[in-house]
């Protein structure tokens, strides 16, 4: 399949976007380090990394990224972007492995064949991007019957989720609060794109912001990144990072690709032998994600607060022994 001009575009800047995230983890991490030696830890309420240009430049680093992921929605499909996100981990697990002296364990360069490999199978069949000429387009798809469905659908699962799950369950049951991020993530890439393909219009000489709906689909990235935000802030402080953060990633992804295809129709030009090379893709995908995950604390000393712990562990039943 012969990629489209704006496909390419999308693609850089997706790849980009995933070098910049990526690699801002790792900056971040140093500058953290570097802060923690010379003041108060921020793990243990500090703010002296405020003061660490390193960190600053991570965080510069990861506005960069987030900047060429919302720029590369304006040129390629949700299909194509969305899944591409994985790439961060590599470069972070890679630069981690140089840079951290964190040891990348063997089946975590499995994990990082395994998300290039699909990746590349995702690049090589995605569909092209849909031509849009105005807002006005961009509207006409999302009032069609199956979005408002699905919109509708995915509120009321959040505001029931909200309101009569989380209370009673959420400290239990890790996926409310990962579904609540999910179903709120796919409304965000929707209108994130709709918000870029105005943008990319508006920079060509066609004004779009002189139309409602545009500041209708930037207040719905405003309201749904301030929940998505903070229902994952409460997943990441409940439960195991390792376990978060591919968990969210698959359903997370997939539920942008179910919206993205309900309302642009990415597939319809495509043949079924296309759609379902996508799909192994996506699926190599994740199972690099998930043993890149699962093995990223192999081969590496356990952090000194564990081991006291364990050595405290240990030392409780020799000392009722011998008082005994």
């Amino acid at each position: 399949m012969v990629a489209s001009l704006d496909n390419v575009r999308g693609l850089t800047l997706a790849m980009s976007s995933s070098a910049f995230i990526g690699s801002s983890f790792v900056i971040k991490k140093v500058g953290l380090k570097k802060a923690g030696d010379n003041g108060v830890r921020a793990a243990s309420g500090g703010f002296s990394y405020l003061y660490e240009p390193l960190w600053w430049l991570g965080m510069i680093t990861m506005i960069l990224g987030e900047v060429a992921n919302f720029a590369a929605y304006a040129f390629a499909p949700a299909v194509l972007v969305t899944p591409l996100g994985a790439l961060s981990i590599i470069f972070s697990a890679v630069l981690a492995h140089f840079v951290l002296k964190e040891n990348l364990h063997m089946f975590g360069v499995v994990g990082c064949i395994l998300c290039v490999v699909g990746s590349i199978g995702i690049v090589l069949h995605a569909p092209k991007e849909r031509k849009i000429d105005s807002m006005k387009e961009i509207w006409h798809l999302a009032t069609q019957p199956g979005f408002i469905v699905y919109s509708c659908v995915a509120v009321a699962c959040v505001l029931f989720l909200i309101f009569r799950v989380v209370e009673r369950s959420g400290h239990r049951l890790m996926l409310v609060y990962i579904a609540i991020c999910s179903l709120m993530g796919s409304l965000t890439v929707i209108s994130v794109k709709a918000v870029a393909i105005a943008l990319k219009l508006s920079f060509s000489g066609s004004n779009q912001f002189i139309y409602i709906q545009t500041w209708f689909f930037i207040v719905v990235v405003t309201i749904c990144c301030l929940v998505q935000l903070n229902y994952l802030n409460k997943a990441l402080d409940s439960f195991n990072t390792a376990v978060v953060s591919p968990v969210y990633y698959v359903m997370f992804t997939i539920l942008t690709i179910v919206a993205n295809m309900i309302m642009y129709k990415d597939w319809a030009s495509q043949t079924a032998t296309q759609i379902a090379t996508q799909l192994c893709g996506f699926v190599t995908i994740v199972a690099g994600t998930f043993l890149l995950h699962k093995t990223r604390d192999m081969g590496n000393p356990p952090p000194p607060d564990q081991v006291c712990l364990e050595e405290a562990r240990e030392g409780a039943p020799r000392s009722m022994d011998s008082s005994s």
